[in-house]
Formats: structure tokens, sequence, C-alpha cells
């Protein structure tokens, strides 16, 4: 069951259970639990009797969740705390265990009800609840998580923080705890702008507070736009994800990564361009960011966030990649997994094409410049390590064996990419490492796994050596 209560109870005995509860580190509700199963374990009839299938799973998985990520999510008062139910929603989807409390301004804008419909449990909202304080849950709240996020964090709890203030049950977790902070600003553009903002900005950054966003755009307000609104939801994960995952293996690295696919004008209207989500190599950028190298992403025009940590050049055509790519350099490593058209007009049309009645028209072709080629064989500038990506249809690893050897790389990350295979777009890869000394080929698993054990055979292949 999810929660339980224990009515009728005389005050002798409910004093008992406060004091047993705070010895053992719990709170009553889970005292209570402890002592329904010791006693069910010491009857022969609980112990022959075997729960219900649906019983026996979500028993497994209160099991796992010491392994689960454990968030803290505080939801301060603004427009911007509807994100934050999403916020929780994708911190689920990823297996995460979220506790959330609620400032009182926040209850004005969501209801403790939504946010605890999404968690699964209680919200907690009142530095002097009783039911939870008679064992200093605060402090309980502040210490039993891996990472406590702030969003949307407001002006107000900034200030709070950077003045180490403590009136409210936000603002004492903050203070009472040593876990990792990941603050989300969301405020008007002046507040955000304003010198004591600033200032409290510059205190918590010197404090070891991370922060995500805030973005540009335009506020809740009517005729308001500038710097102030939240960081999207699936950019505070990666930031949390960041944040968690810092492995340094990659540390004093410099890794470059292309992703994305390049758009080749045909007119003002119209472009040449591959299927590429941007997704693998986002991901990428982002594992070697978590790594603790110094990223630079290139980026075609994708509609996924830019990762946290990294720093990104954003291009569309493909002569424009290799000019920031070779602006990049030196690297350690280079990895290029942009889906870069081969071709390109040769005189793109200043006006729009029409039709005209007697055919399709006529489009010459040249070829783009190869960017992989081009970077491997340069031998001034040339990354310790450069990777290319093989999108094949059909006899991928054989493709990508040619390819290996024609670009002059290091390896060829080759992968199945015809429609059947759902990579183009989709969530999930099936790669093959290619080198001289072999192939590796990875079983199907998601694109952040992919990133990641891209990343590990990188760390593993550099040594560890700095540049």
């Amino acid at each position: 069951m999810a929660s339980l209560t224990v009515r009728q109870l005389d005050d002798r005995l409910k004093k008992q259970l406060r004091l047993r509860a705070a010895k053992h580190g719990r709170s009553v509700e889970d005292e209570v639990r402890n002592i329904l199963r010791s006693a069910a374990a010491d009857t022969e009839e609980f112990a022959t009797l075997s729960p219900p299938a649906e019983h026996q799973e979500r028993h497994t998985n209160q099991t796992h969740d010491a392994a689960r990520l454990r968030v803290l999510l505080i939801i301060g008062g603004g427009i911007a705390a509807y994100k934050s139910l999403d916020l929780i929603r994708r911190l689920k989807e990823r297996g995460a265990v979220v506790r959330a409390i609620m400032t009182a301004a926040a209850q004005e804008f969501v209801t403790p009800l939504s946010a605890g419909a999404l968690t699964g449990g209680k919200v907690f909202t009142d530095l002097f609840d009783t039911e939870s304080e008679f064992d200093v849950g605060h402090i309980r709240l502040a210490r039993e998580t891996d990472v406590i996020v702030v969003a949307p964090a407001t002006a107000d709890l900034m200030a709070k923080m950077a003045g180490g203030h403590a009136d409210d049950l936000a603002s004492t977790v903050l203070l009472a705890t040593d876990k990792k902070i990941l603050l989300a600003p969301a405020m008007n553009p002046r507040m955000w702008e304003n010198v004591a903002t600033r200032r409290n900005l510059a205190q918590l950054t010197a404090d070891g507070v991370a922060i995500v966003g805030p973005n540009a755009g335009e506020m809740a307000e009517r005729n308001e736009a500038g710097a102030g609104r939240m960081a999207e939801p699936l950019e505070i994960v990666a930031a949390i994800e960041l944040l968690r995952g810092k492995t340094h293996a990659l540390a004093g690295k410099r890794v470059i990564v292309t992703s994305g696919p390049t758009y080749e004008p045909i007119d003002p209207v119209r472009y040449i361009a591959n299927r590429s989500s941007g997704k693998q190599g986002h991901a990428i950028a982002a594992a070697a960011a978590a790594a603790g190298a110094e990223v630079v992403l290139i980026s075609g025009p994708v509609d996924v966030p830019d990762p946290i940590g990294t720093k990104v050049t954003k291009v569309e055509t493909a002569r424009d990649m290799l000019r920031a790519v070779e602006a990049a350099q030196p690297a350690d490593v280079a990895i290029f997994t942009a889906a870069v058209a081969d071709w390109r007009m040769a005189e793109p049309s200043s006006q729009k094409i029409k039709k005209s009645g007697k055919g399709a028209p006529e489009l010459a072709l040249v070829e783009n410049p190869d960017i992989l080629a081009t970077v491997a064989h340069d031998k001034s500038l040339r990354p310790k390590l450069v990777i290319g990506f093989a999108a094949e249809t059909e006899k991928v690893i054989e493709n990508a064996k040619a390819k290996l050897a024609k670009k002059g790389c290091d390896w060829i990350i080759a992968n199945d990419v015809s429609p059947a295979s759902g990579v183009m777009g989709g969530d999930r890869n099936t790669i093959h490492i290619v080198t001289q000394r072999g192939v590796e080929s990875l079983p199907p698993q998601s694109k952040d796994e992919v990133a990641d054990a891209i990343i590990t055979r990188i760390a593993a292949e550099l040594g560890g050596a700095k540049r």
C-alpha cells in the first residue's frame, strides 16, 4: 500500500512509537511497517502465504530504490512551477526517486496534490509539520537524497540561500544539506539583471551551487521578454545527470563533436538534408562533458536541447561545419557524428524556383568537402583520436571497414539506419566499433547508453594522458 494510517492509539503508545522510530532513523509510518513485517515473519500463517504478484513486484522495486538516483525537488513560487510537474515526470521516466518540497508561494501556482500524484508520495510544505518534525524531518530530507534541485529558483529563494537564511522548510533544508544543489532560476528579466540578484548568483556559484539556465524568451507577463525563463525540464534532467555523473575520466582533454544534419540551400525555401535528429551526437557530447572533458559541440539544425557543460557552435551547411571544426582545433579527440549532406547546389537560386509546366528543373550539384577525411589527413592539427560514423542501410560492417581505410581515421562507428531499424530520429541504436584491431559489436541500447559506452572506450584508448 502506498501509505499507512494508524488510528485510536493512546498518547503513551504514540510516544513510544515516536521514540522507537527516532532511534532507528525512520518515520513513524516506516517504523509501524517494520513492526508489521517482523510480526508477519514470526507468524507461520503469514509465512505460508504468497503475496499477489503485483505486491511482489512493488516490494522488489522498493528494494531497488537505494540504487536509484534520489532527487529532492524544491518548487519555488512562480508561474514556471507548472514546468516542475513535467520535470518530476521526466525524472521518474529515468527511474529516479523524487521527493518534493513546495514553498507557500509555490502552492499559489500548483497544488501539493498535483505534485504528490506524480512523485507517488507526500509533498512536504511545512517546517513545523508535527507528523514529520518530531524526529527532525527537515534534516532527513536534507540528507536522504543524492541531489537537491530548486526549480523554479526564484529571486527570493536565491537571496535566502546566498544569505544563509532558514525561515521555512525549503530554505532550512538547503542550509542543512551537504548534497549537491542545482538551481534552475526563473524570474522577470529585470529581476534577473538586478545587481542584488547578480551578487547573489556570484555568491552561490562561489559556494559550489550549480546553475542551469535561465533561457531567454517571452515571459508570462505581456510585452515582457529577455533572460529569465526557467530551463526546460529535459535541460534540467541533463544538468542533473552531468552534476551526478562527473567521472573525470577525460579531465584535461578537449573533445570536438559534430552532430545533426546539414542544410544545403536549393533556393530561399528549399534545401538538401539528411534525416538526422542529432540525438546521438548530442548524447555523446553530454557524456564527454560528464566525463570531465572540455567539449565543443558543432551542431547542424536540430530540435534537441544543447547539452549542459558544452560549448555549442551552430551551423547550417557542410562548409560552415568544416570551418567551425578547423576553428575548434587543436583537440585530443574529434567525433564526427553529424550526417553531412554529400552534395550541394553549385549555385543556389536567389529566388524560389517555380513550377514551369515543363518538368522538373535540373539541379546542378557538386560534392561537399569531406570533413572527416580532411581532419584525419591534416598532420598539423590532427587530433590523437579521430572517430567517424558510418550510417549504412546494407553491408554495414563491410562498408564501415572500407570507409575506415579510405578516410584515414582511427575508428568508424557503424550503424544500420534503414527505415526498419528506427535509428534515425529514434531513441535507440545498435553500433559496431570498427578499428584496425577488429570489430566490436554492442547490443541494442539507448542512445545515451551508446554514448556512455563510446566515451568509456575513448578514455581507455587515451589512457589518461593529457595533451
